[in-house]
């Protein structure tokens, strides 16, 4: 076998060192061009829930800001793990943003098994914004508060059926809480999304519905729904009539619903970091906080390492909940 000279050694460390620079120099150009064509925003549920809604007030601020076109695309089912795992699978370029929800990162403890992990497949960008639920029910049902529904849950059990987005979703889990303080025996009733729920509700198919305040406002100013609480720790300005939970009686049934950004496991960090920053800075404007209040939403976008523990902490949470009611979607 040949001996190298030192200069031939020399040659060669020194192509390989060039390689890498030009390697590493192709890369950061890549994400400091970021983003140069079409984004794409996965929400993994049906078109007209609160995740839809927020991807794509999302979308259009960041199109403007960007230059660039940014489009929502629904991949809804198994609980938004569709969509999930469909952002961890996509190439590592940050093309590809999942909004996310505490049924992504915080309760699939449901599932018995994933084709993916969450917590390693995927990258914490922020918190977008968090929202309490709201309560709500046909004007038909024979209640008008927490207390007077567990007396009927509990007169006639596993009579009353409430809907969902999804096992494990929060307006799941919502559903769940409430049942495990209040003790009151409701059956829950799975669909793909809220948009299906919401009519099998207004239609009496489900009685009941622990939902995100974007998706039934209007029913409830409109007649078409009554709201009997928000889990929130104060009461919705949108709804200012409707008590919160812990006026209704239930302290432990406080809680709210969050939704995050988030991308592969594999992105390059400076890449989340941008959208860090210009999610942070489109969501802070005026007219996107006023979009969000709206809907009765208040804004996070927090740093990536906050939302990263954040996420953590909830999963906590909601593991005690799933566990004590042993719930799975399997």
């Amino acid at each position: 076998m040949p001996t190298r000279t030192p200069a031939t050694r020399r040659l060669v460390l020194t192509a390989l060192a060039a390689l890498a620079g030009a390697t590493l120099g192709s890369q950061a150009h890549a994400q400091a061009a970021y983003p140069n064509k079409t984004v794409k925003i996965i929400v993994p549920f049906t078109a007209g829930g609160s995740s839809d809604v927020q991807g794509r007030m999302l979308a259009d601020a960041l199109g403007k800001l960007w230059g660039q076109p940014v489009i929502v695309e629904n991949r809804p089912g198994a609980g938004g793990h569709i969509g999930g795992k469909a952002v961890a699978d996509a190439a590592p370029d940050g093309y590809n943003i999942l909004l996310g929800s505490i049924g992504l990162h915080a309760t699939y403890g449901v599932y018995k098994t994933l084709p993916y992990s969450p917590s390693k497949d995927l990258k914490m960008v922020t918190v977008l914004a968090e929202m309490p639920h709201v309560v709500v029910a046909p004007p038909s049902l024979p209640v008008n508060n927490l207390k007077e529904l567990a007396a009927l849950a509990q007169k006639d059990p596993n009579h009353l059926n409430f809907g969902s987005a999804g096992v494990g979703s929060s307006v799941h889990m919502m559903g769940e809480l409430y049942k495990m303080v209040a003790k009151a025996p409701i059956t829950h009733v799975p669909y793909k999304g809220s948009s299906a729920a919401i009519n099998d509700l207004m239609g009496g198919q489900i009685q009941l519905m622990f939902e995100n305040p974007p998706t039934v406002i209007q029913h409830v100013k409109g007649g078409k729904l009554k709201a009997l609480a928000v889990t929130g720790k104060q009461r919705l300005p949108a709804l200012p009539d409707v008590p919160t939970g812990i006026e209704a009686g239930y302290p432990a049934f406080e809680a709210t619903s969050w939704t995050t950004i988030a991308v592969g496991a594999k992105v390059p960090d400076a890449i989340a970091d941008k959208l860090n920053a210009d999610i942070r800075k489109v969501v802070n404007t005026p007219e996107f906080r006023k979009g969000l209040e709206d809907q009765g939403m208040s804004p996070v976008v927090n740093t990536r390492d906050v939302a990263t523990k954040f996420i953590a902490s909830e999963k906590v949470r909601w593991d005690k909940v799933i566990n004590e009611g042993k719930l799975t979607a399997n």
